[in-house]
């Protein structure tokens, strides 16, 4: 059964250059981690006035991101 996820821009007027397939917040709520169809993984940093600006782009995935978890301490 092939499952179909559709994108979808949560930035405003200029959307980032990836396809977002999963999302995750950092617990002190500073960073957003996107993963992208494109197999990239995003940082952006979240401002207290909610603004955001990316940070670093990680590559090398060679499939789809689908799935973000934060690993323990």
């Amino acid at each position: 059964m092939k499952v179909s996820i559709q994108a979808v821009a949560v930035w405003g007027k200029i959307a980032p250059s990836h396809s977002i397939t999963a999302i995750m917040i950092t617990d002190d709520q500073q960073t957003i981690v996107t993963g992208s169809q494109e197999g990239q993984i995003c940082l952006w940093d979240l401002s207290p006035e909610l603004k955001i600006s990316s940070k670093e782009i990680i590559f090398g995935h060679t499939a789809s991101v689908t799935c973000l978890a934060k690993a323990r301490e």
